[in-house]
């Protein structure tokens, strides 16, 4: 059984999850290499090797051949939506039941294909995918975080080589999530508007660091990125979260994604990345009900890619703070071909 746990010396809550101990090859890197000489439980043919599907874009019955994209329940879960919410105090400290969502999706039936790269078509139904399942997972009202996020490649922590995303809904706020909305509260009581949507109108006035932008999106290498290469894709008008994107927006999204890692792919060629969303909360609890009532009008979901073309070391872990050998502006001109 897991739980959430929180850390009082550092301000942070940490989940306990035993069940993730037995991930495959979570100690040997070598083992990777193999994954693709297995039976993949990801691959077409082989939905049986995995729990039933939560969700699917297919034309046919359900586990079965003819899928798009398919939604499971994570095998090596982190917290279980089987569990009731509580929370206790520990001692000094607090935690409360592991429950929550952990899902699997399978960004589509190619072992070897990153559907990013591929085609903004099928690009399009992951998105379609993760919209359907950011409003389901907002019916439970438990659930109060959603972090939505993929891992691809050894340096980026992956343990299946099948190109996936998980979804991990949680009953509370990250540390950084509740200070993310402190502070973008006190910008838009000052301002009027969030912090996402004057950055991106700084960021489109500077144009050094913009890459790419169409009706609905902008991409841009961040003015203090933690990794080289790293971009960040956000809407040029207010959207909280993917769930309320229209199909004009997805489409949009889509072709941006795909234009995005046509450049890093052109420059780094193949390259392990970590991607991940941040959204507005799923819904409202003791920790954010302040803030929720303006949510629509101050904040912007983003997507995040991190190329993760060297690892971290001691000082990163000690400081809690990045070093980035290659400033933003010059991997923008890089990505642009201009350099």
């Amino acid at each position: 059984m897991s739980e959430i746990r929180f850390d009082l010396l550092h301000n942070r809550y940490t989940i306990i999850a035993p069940e993730r101990l037995h991930r495959p090859d979570l100690f040997e890197a070598e083992k990777t290499k193999s994954l693709s000489t297995k039976k993949c439980p990801f691959c077409e043919g082989n939905e049986a090797l995995t729990p039933s599907e939560i969700f699917a874009i297919r034309e046919n019955g359900a586990n079965s051949t003819g899928w798009k994209t398919r939604v499971v329940p994570n095998l090596y879960k982190a917290l279980s939506v089987e569990e009731s919410y509580s929370s206790k105090r520990d001692g000094m400290s607090e935690k409360f039941l592991g429950v929550g969502a952990h899902e699997v999706l399978i960004d589509s039936p190619s072992h070897e294909k990153d559907i990013l790269k591929e085609s903004s078509e099928l690009t399009k139904f992951w998105l379609q995918t993760l919209k359907s399942r950011v409003n389901d997972l907002k019916n439970d009202i438990r659930l109060v975080h959603l972090s939505i996020f993929k891992n691809n490649g050894l340096n980026a922590g992956a343990t299946q080589k099948h190109p996936h995303t998980q979804l991990l809904a949680l009953p509370i706020l990250p540390q950084s999530e509740l200070d993310f909305l402190k502070q973008n509260f006190k910008y838009y009581k000052k301002h009027g508007r969030g912090i996402q949507e004057d950055l991106l109108q700084s960021e489109l006035d500077y144009k050094e660091r913009i890459l790419d932008k169409t009706d609905d999106f902008t991409a841009y290498c961040p003015y203090a990125s933690s990794f080289p290469f790293e971009v960040i894709i956000s809407p040029n008008k207010n959207i909280s979260t993917i769930a309320h994107c229209s199909e004009k927006n997805l489409e949009d999204l889509s072709t941006i994604i795909k234009a995005v890692f046509d450049k890093l792919y052109l420059k780094l060629g193949s390259f392990d990345y970590n991607l991940y969303f941040k959204i507005a909360p799923l819904n409202s609890n003791f920790q954010n009900e302040s803030y929720l009532n303006t949510i629509e009008k101050n904040f912007r979901f983003s997507l995040r890619i991190v190329p993760r073309i060297y690892r971290l070391a001691g000082f990163e872990l000690a400081n809690d703070m990045f070093i980035n050998p290659v400033s933003p502006e010059e991997c923008a001109k890089a990505l642009r071909r201009e350099v």
